[in-house]
């Protein structure tokens, strides 16, 4: 018997998951929980084997209580179920120990296979989350941004002119530009607007 917590912030989306296990002769609803604090109190106390979270939620985020189950309850996997789909949501999530990733849209067969995959430890991600994670691999890596770096992006991301970024970090106008001219190499970007577009994309900007 495969014993699953829901977590997740919507009632009716519990209510619905709730429905799509219940008639599964092998699948026990142990418990539910609204936020990643309680789903982390109610893995434990209910010795699930399957946390199926959502990843933006109030208190804690789906992220943040997966890495805290990964270091407090190695044995209990997550199974990450949310609508957002973007690098910035999936790579924290599957860096953070989601034995997968699927999205609110997945037929209810697929999420059984899933939560019965997981079980077994075997990793589980929705077509289009395997094809941002290949994206990934495919990409050329680039060097890492530096702190400097990191501050001039996200003062740009805050609107601030070359001269306004210069007076804020004390240096030139020309290390200003320098270092923007290095954040669109390593971020292959060409001008201000990508740059932070892509910055947030990637997670450098919150």
């Amino acid at each position: 018997m495969i014993r699953l917590l829901l977590v997740d912030d919507h009632p009716i989306v519990r209510d619905g998951l709730r429905a799509a296990f219940e008639t599964e002769p092998d699948i026990d609803v142990a418990g539910e929980a609204a936020n990643g604090r309680e789903g982390i109190d109610r893995a434990a106390a209910l010795e699930v084997d399957i946390v199926l979270m959502d990843l933006r939620m109030p208190e804690m985020d789906g992220v943040t209580a997966i890495t805290a189950l990964r270091h407090s309850h190695p044995h209990i996997k997550v199974l990450v179920l949310t609508t957002f789909d973007g690098d910035s949501d999936v790579l924290p999530a599957i860096e953070a120990g989601a034995t997968g990733y699927l999205l609110k849209d997945a037929p209810t067969d697929e999420l059984l296979r899933a939560v019965r995959a997981a079980a077994a430890g075997e990793p589980v991600l929705s077509p289009s989350v395997a094809g941002r994670l290949m994206d990934q691999v495919r990409r050329p890596v680039k060097a890492a941004l530096t702190d400097r770096e990191l501050q001039v992006l996200a003062l740009v991301a805050d609107g601030a002119s070359n001269r306004q970024a210069a007076a804020k970090l004390f240096i030139s106008e020309a290390s200003i530009k320098t270092h923007l001219l290095h954040i669109y190499d390593k971020l292959g970007v060409r001008d201000r607007a990508a740059a932070v577009g892509e910055g947030y994309r990637r997670g450098l900007l919150s």
